[in-house]
This record gives structure tokens, C-alpha cells and sequence, in this order.
């Protein structure tokens, strides 16, 4: 057994040829979003003294044009693209043949060992505070908060499923690929705000999402060689269907809204991931310069080691440190005030702090697992179903759970999961299952 490389020996040893802006973006965007939602929330006393938690946004809608640089989803998709390629092409050329089951298990590993080890603590966790009696206010916004990021684990376990069938149309028609993904997207809302068929704007969560990752694809052959017009033409048609169109300026989902840019997908938030995609090419350049450098080569080694821990952790860390305010009866100002303002770094440095702290206690779930051993084409093609059972139930049950989180527990509570009402136990037990499947089916091949 191998043993663990630091940061510093793994930066060290990084080939050549490796972009390293990839993995910049990917740190750096999720580093945006923790950000983001530290900004956003904005935690309030009411006069009957219970702390509700609002949205920065809803009280200055002004601060909503902020959401066109800081909803940077779309280029942690796009990395996925891209990394998703090089990684099955890389399966595929080793093992001789498509290794579909090989390949959900190497890049399933990383993402849901730390997310079902989150989804035990908090579970175990809501489940101690609702049988002692320990309800309170924020206590149940809590929980229900810090399970609505898991979103985009399930967003991003369907792009992991769907990589093989579209990176064969993506070698195949290239462009055409995005574009018809894109068109598919642009129909869907035609349907839904022209036609009023009703949910059909949830395909857009498939199609918008796989456009941005289709992306990613050309990113890997080399084929995003002109990004100013990609920026330029997703810029124009994000700015004319807001203008003109029924979409919202926020490109985040708002409180209460009728229509929301996110939940589900639009093809203004579909401009919105071009336009910011072609702006982050344009940018390759310097960014190629700054990693190069070592010592900034060996952060962002060291943060992408722990990105994912500390994205499942960092609302906790934000409700933390609101709550212990709260506990020390520090004074909570209005929301957007100036008072509000000048408090906001500090309330940031201490989510930070928590953050690492929780970092330092859950990353070991992050560590890279031992890789399975190469099988035979039979065994490879006999394990493909179970792994692809398996990653549908992880992507519904992790999707489910984002939607119900972890209150009322001992209640039942429930919420509807494409026509299905789920529970949280149920959630959680898909997940297991799923989990446990891609887990099997990626070690059944036999060595060759």
C-alpha cells in the first residue's frame, strides 16, 4: 500500500503537460460559490425573536447584476467536461475497451465518500437534536439549508453517467453536439413560457447542464479556439432574453420569484455559462502564468485536495458562526445596512476558520482511493448495468435529499422528487445503495 503524498510532493511531481488551469478553475469556482453564499445570507431577528435567514439579494435586488461574475457553476461544469474526456479516454486506452463501470467508480470515489460521510454526520446529528428535544428556529433552518447544495453532487453524478454516449456524439459531430443540446434547451423554454406545457422546463436541467459539459469536451480537443466570440454571443443573448424575455437578472434561484434562471435551467442562464466560459479562456493566458509559478502551483494542489470537503461544509460553518452570534447576543444589523457591511468580513474570516477546521476533521474522506485493478472486456461489459443502476439511484437520491434536508426527521417530512414523494431516510438509504453498487460493479472486473 502507498503511501500519502503531501501537496507539496504531488505539485513537485505534476507532468508537464498537465493544464493547470483546469485545475485553478476548479478550485477557484467553488471557492466563488463558498463565497457567495457567505455573502448572500443574510441572518435576521425577528420581533418575536426567532432568527430567520433571508437573501442579501431579495433586500438589494440592485446587487442582483453581481450574480452575472459570481454564478460560476457553469465553469465548474465545464472543468468537469473537460476532465471527464482525458479521464475515459485515458480508461478506455489501458483497459483496451469501453470501461464504463472502471470509470464511474474512479470518478465517483472522490465525490461521494465525502458526501455520504456529510449526509451520516448530519443525519446522526439532526436525528440526536430531534429526539432531545432541542428544536429551535435556526436549528431547523439549518438543517434544511446545508442539504440544498447537494444539488449540484447530483447535477454533477448525472454528467459523470452521460460522459461515454456524448463524448461519442462530441467525436462525431463536435460543435453540432453543443449546439443541438443548446437548441434542445432554447425548445424546451418555447414550450414552457410560449406554449405553457406544463414540466417540461425540467428537461433543462439535463440540457442546459450537458451543454455547459458538452463544452468542456471541445475544451479538451483544443477546439475553443475562438472564445471571444463565444463570450460575445452568450453576453448578447443572456442581456436580450433578460431585456426582452421573461427571465429574471438574477442568474440565482431568489426567494419567492415565479421564474428562476436555475431552478430549473434556462437558456438565459445557457448564455450566461457561455459568455463566462469564453471569458475564463480569454484569461488562459495569464492564468497559465500564474500556476506555473511553484509556490502557487503547490495552493492550488493543496485546495483542490480538499475543495469538496469544504464546499459540503462551509453552510454549516456560516450557520455556526450566526448561530454562536446568536448565543452571545451579538448584534445582528439590517441586512444592506452600513453596520451589516462593515461586519461582513468578519463574519467571513470566522465561516473561513470553522470551514478549515471542519476541513481538517472530515478530509480524509477526500483522499484518493487506491484505483481498481483493469478487468476483461466481459467482466467490464457484465459490471456496465450495475453501475449504471447505481449511479441513478446516487443522482435521485442525493437530488432528493437537497430538496427535503434533514428536518423533521422524527415527522416525516417529505418533498416531491419527479412525482415521487421522498423522505430523508429514503433519500439516504438510495444513496447507500447507489453508492454501494458502483462500488461492486467497479471491482468485478478481473485482472488481466
Amino acid at each position: 500500500m502507498g503511501t500519502k503524498m503531501s501537496a507539496r510532493e504531488i505539485a513537485a511531481a505534476t507532468p508537464g503537460a498537465r493544464d493547470r488551469v483546469i485545475d485553478l478553475l476548479r478550485v477557484a469556482s467553488l471557492g466563488t460559490v463558498v463565497l457567495g453564499h457567505w455573502l448572500m445570507a443574510a441572518v435576521t431577528v425577528g420581533a418575536d425573536g426567532r432568527p430567520a435567514v433571508g437573501n442579501l439579494l431579495a433586500v438589494e435586488p440592485k446587487l442582483q447584476l453581481l450574480t452575472w461574475f459570481l454564478q460560476v457553476m457553469p465553469v465548474f461544469f465545464f472543468v468537469g467536461g473537460f476532465s471527464h474526456a482525458l479521464s475515459y479516454r485515458s480508461l478506455t486506452r489501458r483497459t483496451g475497451a469501453p470501461a464504463y463501470a472502471l470509470f464511474l467508480r474512479a470518478r465517483l470515489q472522490r465525490l461521494l465518500r465525502p458526501t455520504m460521510l456529510f449526509v451520516a454526520v448530519w443525519g446522526a446529528g439532526a436525528l440526536a437534536v430531534q429526539l432531545l428535544g432541542g428544536n429551535g428556529a435556526l436549528t431547523d433552518v439549518a438543517a434544511r439549508l446545508v442539504a440544498q447544495p447537494l444539488w449540484f453532487i447530483g447535477i454533477y453524478l448525472a454528467m459523470v453517467a452521460f460522459t461515454p454516449p456524448l463524448l461519442r456524439l462530441h467525436e462525431r459531430y463536435g460543435w453540432g453536439a453543443f449546439a443541438a443540446l443548446a437548441a434542445a434547451a432554447a425548445a424546451v423554454d418555447v414550450l414552457r413560457f410560449a406554449a405553457g406545457v406544463p414540466y417540461v422546463e425540467f428537461l433543462n436541467f439535463a440540457f442546459v447542464w450537458l451543454a455547459v459539459h458538452q463544452l468542456g469536451f471541445l475544451r479538451a480537443d483544443g477546439r475553443l479556439r475562438r472564445p471571444a466570440v463565444l463570450a460575445a454571443a452568450g453576453l448578447a443573448g443572456a442581456v436580450a432574453l433578460v431585456a426582452f424575455g421573461p427571465y429574471p437578472l438574477s442568474m440565482v434561484g431568489m426567494p419567492g420569484e415565479k421564474i428562476s434562471n436555475m431552478a430549473p435551467p434556462t437558456a438565459a442562464l445557457l448564455c450566461h455559462g457561455m459568455w463566462l466560459i469564453g471569458a475564463v479562456e480569454l484569461l488562459r493566458g495569464p492564468m497559465a502564468r500564474a500556476v506555473a509559478r511553484p509556490r502557487v502551483w503547490r495552493t492550488v494542489v493543496a485546495a483542490n485536495g480538499v475543495a469538496m470537503t469544504a464546499f459540503l461544509w462551509h453552510l454549516t460553518a456560516m450557520l455556526g458562526v450566526y448561530g454562536a452570534m446568536l448565543a452571545a447576543h451579538v448584534s445582528l444589523p439590517a441586512p444592506a445596512s452600513t453596520a451589516w457591511w462593515l461586519q461582513v468580513p468578519l463574519r467571513i474570516a470566522a465561516a473561513a476558520a470553522v470551514t478549515a477546521l471542519l476541513v481538517a476533521v472530515f478530509r480524509r474522506a477526500e483522499q484518493p482511493p487506491a484505483p481498481a485493478p483493469a478487468g476483461t472486456a466481459a467482466a467490464r461489459r457484465g459490471s456496465a448495468p450495475a453501475a449504471a443502476l447505481g449511479v441513478t439511484l446516487a443522482l435521485f437520491g442525493v437530488l432528493g435529499l437537497s430538496m427535503v434536508g434533514f428536518a423533521g426527521l422524527l415527522e416525516g417530512h417529505s418533498a416531491v422528487l419527479v412525482a415521487v414523494r421522498v423522505t430523508a431516510p429514503v433519500t439516504v438509504l438510495m444513496c447507500a445503495a447507489g453508492w454501494l453498487l458502483v462500488e461492486t460493479a467497479g471491482r468485478t472486473a478481473r485482472p488481466v
